[in-house]
């Protein structure tokens, strides 16, 4: 929210600098996230009237003026602007004068006609992207007056940057509210009193929707003058907060609403088809925006009607026919409160974001309505007159505020420093809360205009935010600091990025939220009930993730579109899968990512891409000291998104903990990716589970080593092999693994040879050839049942 201190000043005043106000307020938790001034530096510039206007001798579009800029001698300057009249009050900058732009304004001749200064539109003075003609300024101004004075262009405007449950500082007076409570200075703003009515008109209002509009505030006002003009100061001041004049009626409601914070339309009375109607949208109804943009309306979308069409979205934005014309004569001034649950999310899913559903969203005040009537009526019969009818105040059943109980004791105890029941009574009275004390205790009722406050730990830290976090004092330490140990049997929580990263991975961090779209093109028909995001902070993001493998392609597709060839990323973050009694399981997962070449371009080595081995290894390397191993997945268990020839399950010890695999070329083709990509999946709590390292005695004895070479069919696993003969292995066996495997000349069709080593030695004795002999007969034994195996001959 961006503001003018010179407005602000003229609701409250502290004796501060602008930098201690600011200084003030990100005190208060509004944070102020820029100043900037309202005008750039520019000096001689006044204010001055046109006395007379005659055309140029020597030019079709050139007048010549002579000005009063306030001296005895009136100056004479030539002008090309088509607005440039006798009489008009405008800015002109005297000989010597320096503009924004670095101009300096010098007596001279302009088609042979001299011109001593220079008449200025609001562009060339920096105050506003104008320069369709002269600034045309308040005719009663003294001329001669600097113009900087005049337009209060000496004044900084101050952006805040508010937290979304501090939605009663989107206004002046919210901001005031919380200047007082801090610096005990007076609020100088006058109390809206209400108008008479001087008409009988009145608007009929009917709420079909009350849950959705609990108060609807109207007023008819007629005998407007359609020729007024917004006065310049109110132009100013909406200016100041960013939001462009465009004609008095819309210029008031946008003025009250930065004033007070009650966000209001005004309705042409002649478009109106019958009377007011507040309802949900219809199936099959449209409606075309002021921003020319046409919807098709949804049923949880709540409309502003008359008895005919509707005229606008509830609370966001308006239609084709609840805008003001040039001749609008009568209108109905609208002020009303909408639940904050018909508001929120629906800006996100239209595409567009406006000042009033903004508000609304977060919550306004539901007492507020009546009074921002009040205000606007005393504002439009000031500017362009009129005859007013009766207030209409159509109420349902308002937001509770229930009073909250505060007590000292849990506040001395939850912020570490003792208060007394009269600092806080002192603080509440600053905060302008309605309370009763109960001994030590005090009852407070919220305002309406804080929705924040429900709990007493709200009141607590409206407690210590104007004490000052400060002024609590650092208590000495109170117990002794211990480290938790850490079981043996686990891996510190670092190990895993220690691990990865010295391997060449980088960690990247991406949101759990994302588009179904894509977890459906990664998951296929396994994307079955995806945890859903009510709120999502945009539209794609409407699910949670069921795997890292989505976030790790988005961002594999932006380093790819920025050519690196080179890529090893990898995430550590939960997944969500939901599950029975709405509940949902949040598992730690470890994914990972590898695409283009198996190391960084050299020229030690020939390049080559990456493959499920290099990955495997990494992974390897990962879960030791434990052993991996790999298995195919069962037929018809692959993941939609592997491939199901080049992936396998990844296991350590026997424990299941992922996958790891290729990705499917069917992804590859939808990702629009160049090559392969190599991705891995494993839980992260069983990779922390380490096992302990158990000692043995080393052997004197010597190594005893025996190859067997079988043949067994050539599409058994190797590794089916290796466990057939790890359960069967005794303790002198100490280590047996696969070192050849051959298939072509010589090998009967569909077989193949398979070629074991085995190293034996006993920590107590030598072994003889008889144990050796009686060893791989047994290793032979076992794979001649279970698979069918063979001597090589």
């Amino acid at each position: 929210m961006r503001f003018s201190e010179r407005w602000l000043r003229t609701l409250i005043n502290p004796p501060l600098t602008t930098e201690a106000l600011c200084d003030c307020l990100t005190t208060a938790g509004l944070e102020v996230e820029e100043t900037s001034l309202a005008a750039p530096p520019f000096s001689g510039v006044v204010v001055a009237r046109i006395i007379d206007v005659s055309p140029h001798p020597n030019a079709d579009r050139l007048q010549v003026c002579i000005v009063d800029t306030g001296v005895a001698t009136p100056l004479q300057i030539v002008c090309g602007a088509p607005n440039a009249a006798a009489g008009l009050v405008v800015p002109c900058a005297l000989e010597g004068a320096e503009l924004p732009s670095g101009m300096k304004v010098k007596r001279t001749k302009m088609r042979g006609v001299e011109s001593q200064g220079m008449l200025c539109s609001a562009r060339e003075l920096g105050i506003s992207d104008d320069h369709s003609g002269l600034l045309a300024l308040p005719s009663d101004w003294k001329t001669g007056e600097s113009i900087r004075a005049a337009l209060g262009l000496d004044d900084t405007y101050i952006t805040l940057k508010l937290t979304p449950n501090r939605a009663d500082c989107l206004s002046l007076l919210g901001v005031a509210r919380e200047i007082a409570a801090f610096t005990r200075a007076e609020i100088e703003m006058d109390e809206v009193s209400p108008i008479v009515a001087t008409s009988d008109l009145t608007p009929s209002i009917t709420i079909e929707a009350p849950e959705a509009c609990p108060r609807f505030a109207s007023r008819i006002i007629d005998g407007i003058d359609p020729s007024a003009s917004t006065p310049l100061w109110m132009e100013e001041r909406l200016r100041s907060a960013g939001v462009r004049p465009i004609s008095p009626l819309v210029d008031v409601t946008n003025y009250v609403m930065l004033e007070l914070g009650q966000p209001m339309h005004a309705y042409d009375c002649a478009r109106l088809e019958g009377g007011i109607v507040i309802r949900f949208a219809q199936q099959g109804e449209k409606l075309l925006l002021l921003n020319e943009q046409t919807l098709d309306l949804s049923s949880d979308l709540l409309l502003v009607c008359d008895e005919k069409k509707p005229l606008g979205l509830a609370g966001i934005m308006g239609g084709e026919y609840s805008g003001i014309g040039a001749e609008t004569s009568r209108v109905l001034l609208e002020a009303a409160y909408w639940s904050p649950d018909v508001i929120q999310g629906r800006m996100r899913r239209l595409g567009f974001v406006s000042d009033a559903g903004y508000r609304f969203e977060r919550g306004v005040d539901f007492e507020l309505p009546p009074i921002a009537i009040e205000r606007a009526t005393e504002l439009i019969l000031e500017i362009c007159g009129g005859v007013v009818g009766p207030l209409v105040d159509v109420k349902g059943k308002l937001p509770e505020r229930p009073p909250v109980r505060v007590r000292t004791a849990r506040v001395s105890r939850l912020l570490g420093w003792t208060f007394c029941v009269d600092d806080i009574d002192q603080i509440f009275t600053r905060l302008g809360f309605a309370f009763q004390r109960d001994g030590e205790d005090l009852i407070v009722t919220p305002p309406s205009y804080r929705f924040d406050l429900v709990y007493e730990e709200d009141f607590i830290e409206e407690i210590v935010r104007l004490y000052g976090y400060d002024n609590i004092p650092m208590p000495e330490k109170t117990h002794a600091q211990h480290m938790l140990s850490l079981p043996e049997a686990q891996l510190p929580a670092e190990e895993i990025r220690a691990r990865l990263t010295h391997q060449g991975w980088q960690e990247i961090i991406t949101f759990s939220f994302v588009a179904s779209e894509t977890e459906r093109l990664i998951h296929g028909a396994d994307f079955v009930a995806p945890v859903r995001v009510h709120n999502p902070i945009a539209a794609q993001y409407d699910v949670m993730r069921v795997s890292l493998l989505s976030g790790l392609l988005e961002v594999l597709k932006t380093n790819l579109s920025r050519k690196e060839p080179y890529l090893r990323l990898f995430e550590i973050g939960r997944v969500f899968h939901a599950a029975i009694a709405d509940h949902v399981s949040q598992p730690y997962r470890v994914g990972g990512l590898a695409y283009g070449l198996a190391q960084p371009e050299q020229w030690g080595t020939q390049a080559r891409a990456v493959d499920f081995f290099d990955v495997k290894g990494t992974l390897e390397t990962l879960v030791a000291p434990r052993k991996l191993t790999t298995e195919t997945f069962h037929d018809g268990h692959t993941p939609y998104f592997l491939h199901p020839r080049r992936s396998a399950r990844v296991l350590a010890e026997g424990r299941d903990l992922g996958w790891l695999g290729e990705l499917h070329p069917r992804l590859i083709k939808e990702m629009d990716l160049p090559a392969v990509a190599i991705a891995f999946e494993l839980d992260y709590d069983l990779l922390l589970a380490s096992s302990i390292p158990q000692a043995s005695p080393i052997s004197r004895q010597p190594m005893a080593r025996r190859d067997l070479a079988i043949v067994v069919d050539k599409n058994l696993p190797a590794q089916k092999l290796l466990d057939t003969l790890e359960k069967i292995r005794p303790p002198h066996v100490e280590n047996v693994q696969i070192f050849d495997v051959y298939q072509g000349t010589g090998m009967p069709e569909g077989k193949k040879s398979v070629a074991i080593l085995m190293l034996m030695r006993d920590t107590e004795k030598t072994l003889t050839e008889r144990d050796i002999d009686e060893t791989v007969k047994q290793f032979f034994i076992a794979l001649e049942k279970e698979h069918s195996a063979v001597i090589r001959t």
